[in-house]
């Protein structure tokens, strides 16, 4: 029974325990003498249920914590949990709003803890789409696509609705988001599949058109970046446009010199893998690894080792583009080339 928020009610279906023993078992792979940390909220409480059920089967070095709703991403959790995840060996987060770049979360990832996030997830999405996929069979198909990027350094995207934009790639593509997230330290969001990479700086020129969505909302209206040299040097695209001008400017007033200039960089680009990612569902994790869709991040690169430390992070998908390296075409059509 769906809840009027499009979650589903306390009564765990057999799909939802199906998926919770996914991530238990395959993605987490947890293990009996393991202290587990399950944190949920009152938006999440079906899944954070389903994912502590499952974890039991496993070990009884088990704790569910319910927070209060947080209202905003990135906010720090209460001092009482912060405390209780440095203690944890593998901590599973499923509430409204990512606690990915929260103090506490990067603390318990420098005691060893391993750490699967699910940002917005919700009883349906949970049973459903990418969070069903094989994730050994994704990490298979990931890991082994390094030969496609080898010594192929410029990439184009085009799409029916305008995108036209070449860069060059500034590090090597990162293909670690499969899903799989066994290592002590290691911190990975649910659903995964994709693979991504910092577009060298400067480098970028064209216009990137956004018709799927923005940051977990599907868009009526298309978002229009023009980039010169790397940097954004215009968008439109109504309302959500302005609101993201908005975003960016109140980030640029609280830099310092020729850091401002940096707010505006094209970050990230990806693409999705997920085979059970069929469609852009407006969840701002799970429309970046739909199967044959890609992404654009904006501003703050340093997480992939670029220079533009300027504090906000935003991204939007498109709709059947088409992804070449060099002279061969990768992605097209929703289907993804591995030659």
């Amino acid at each position: 029974m769906a809840t009027n928020d499009g979650s589903r009610s306390p009564e765990k279906t057999e799909a939802m325990l199906s998926t919770a023993r996914s991530v238990i078992r395959t993605c987490l792979q947890v293990r009996r003498e393991e202290d587990v940390l399950v944190l949920t909220d009152p938006d999440t409480a079906d899944v954070g249920q389903a994912l502590y059920e499952e974890a039991a089967r496993v070990t009884d070095r088990i704790l569910l914590v319910m927070m209060p709703p947080t209202q905003k991403t990135g906010k720090e959790p209460p001092l009482p949990v912060s405390d209780i995840m440095r203690k944890n060996r593998v901590i599973i987060i499923a509430t409204k709003d990512s606690m990915t770049h929260t103090r506490a979360r990067a603390a318990a990832t420098r005691e060893g803890a391993r750490i699967v996030s699910m940002p917005g997830i919700g009883g349906i999405a949970f049973e459903s789409g990418g969070m069903t996929a094989d994730y050994n069979a994704l990490q298979r198909e990931i890991s082994g696509m390094g030969s496609v990027f080898r010594r192929r350094r410029r990439v184009s995207v085009k799409s029916v609705a305008g995108t036209d934009v070449e860069f060059l790639t500034g590090d090597r593509w990162i293909l670690e988001d499969t899903g799989i997230c066994n290592r002590p330290g290691q911190v990975a969001n649910l659903p995964a599949g994709k693979v991504f990479v910092l577009p060298k700086e400067g480098s970028m020129n064209g216009t990137i058109i956004i018709d799927g969505s923005w940051e977990g909302r599907l868009l009526e209206e298309p978002l229009s970046f023009q980039v010169e040299n790397g940097i954004v040097v215009d968008i439109s695209g109504g309302d959500i446009a302005d609101e993201i001008s908005a975003v960016f400017d109140i980030a640029r007033s609280g830099l310092r010199g020729s850091r401002r200039d940096l707010v505006w960089t094209v970050a990230e680009f990806g693409f999705g893998m997920n085979p059970k990612a069929t469609k852009l569902v407006g969840n701002k994790v799970e429309d970046l690894v739909v199967r044959g869709s890609s992404y654009f991040g904006f501003g703050d690169n340093s997480h992939i080792g670029g220079t533009a430390r300027v504090g906000v992070h935003l991204r939007g998908s498109l709709i059947s583009p088409e992804v070449s390296l060099e002279e061969s075409v990768i992605v097209s059509d929703g289907k993804i080339s591995t030659r």
